[in-house]
């Protein structure tokens, strides 16, 4: 389901696909994040995602409108994951509820992997 506005000129829908690429986008200039991850769960794998396919490291829900988001990603080694996931969160949930006028009902953030940064 897309996220819809309804306002006395008209509807504006915006689609699920839009807000992932914007919460990875948002994601990937916090601090410690070295980029989205994709999960393949038949391996087990996970790799780090090219900047064109950040969306795939996102999932994006709209219930009720509130939005809901799932985010896999990969942080740096020797930073603190509480700090850079509690950054994440905010920084995501300010920059969505800007963008779309929308609450953001909850983010979910998932660390797939430690990378080192050159």
């Amino acid at each position: 389901m897309a996220g819809q506005m309804d306002g006395n000129m008209g509807k504006v829908v915006v689609d699920e696909d839009v807000l992932a690429k914007y919460a990875g986008s948002a994601a990937v200039e916090c601090f410690g994040v070295v980029g989205m991850a994709s999960v393949n769960m038949k391996e087990g794998l996970v790799n780090l995602l090219k900047k064109d396919s950040i969306r795939h490291g996102v999932e994006v829900q709209v219930q009720n409108n509130k939005i809901y988001i799932v985010m896999h990603i990969i942080v740096a080694y020797g930073v603190s994951i509480m700090t850079v996931a509690g950054n994440l969160v905010k920084n995501v949930k300010y920059k969505i509820e800007e963008f779309t006028g929308m609450e953001v009902g909850k983010i979910t953030v998932l660390v797939e992997g430690v990378r080192l940064v050159d």
